[in-house]
């Protein structure tokens, strides 16, 4: 989407960039995982499909795309930091997080995070990556968070607690999918939970991501 194609959000641990050319090859990569193709709901591509998608991507007004990228060093004087370009792409390409529009800026949005190698996940960038992203959502385009929703596999618990200690309630099970949908701001629904062998989401551990401060955060690029 053009409206966020020069965008840059800076988080401690991760970066968020656009989805550009130069990241296509190491995305291709990633999609000939049968989990991740999986786990996304895709369909393999060739790299010439995958290039022509970049570019669809890039112009279409229905998605909404970060590459998230790792930071290369944590501590203390690095924190909040913005880094320069040169500095931006010494960095791990190590996920995505997108928002699907089919009805528009004004309509539901379906949210959707990967983090593609298995060395990266449980390390919390997921965690980091989508609390940036929904209030940059929130808070530079407006968008309604009653209007987010998002689909996930039954097989993936780690992405439904994420998700739950974000504030959104399992609101539906997609049997023959076999995913539920969660909605930003609803209640479990304690059928599903029961149906499902599923936990309610301890409200001590809910992330408080709608008060994060985007405004030293945000550049371009």
């Amino acid at each position: 989407m053009r409206l966020n194609e020069n965008t840059v959000i800076f988080g401690d641990r991760v970066i968020l960039v656009p989805y550009r050319v130069e990241h296509v090859s190491t995305y291709h990569e990633w999609m000939k995982s049968p989990e991740l193709l999986e786990l996304t709901a895709s369909e393999p591509l060739t790299l010439e499909e995958e290039l022509e998608m970049q570019c669809k991507w890039h112009l279409d007004e229905d998605k909404l795309t970060f590459i998230i990228l790792a930071r290369k060093e944590i501590n203390n004087s690095l924190l909040n930091k913005n880094l320069t370009l040169e500095e931006i792409k010494k960095c791990k390409m190590i996920g995505d997080v997108n928002l699907f529009l089919p009805d528009g800026i004004k309509g539901k949005g379906e949210c959707e995070i990967m983090i593609a190698s298995k060395e990266d996940r449980r390390k919390g960038y997921a965690r980091e990556a989508i609390q940036l992203f929904l209030k940059y959502l929130i808070q530079n385009l407006s968008f309604k968070p009653l209007n987010l929703v998002v689909k996930i596999g039954l097989k993936n618990i780690p992405s439904i607690k994420l998700f739950q200690s974000l504030g959104f309630g399992i609101i539906k099970f997609i049997k023959v999918f076999n995913e539920i949908e969660l909605n930003y701001g609803k209640e479990d629904d304690f059928e599903i939970l029961n149906e499902l062998g599923l936990s309610k989401i301890d409200y001590s551990l809910k992330l408080n991501w709608e008060n994060l401060n985007l405004n030293e955060r945000i550049g371009t690029i």
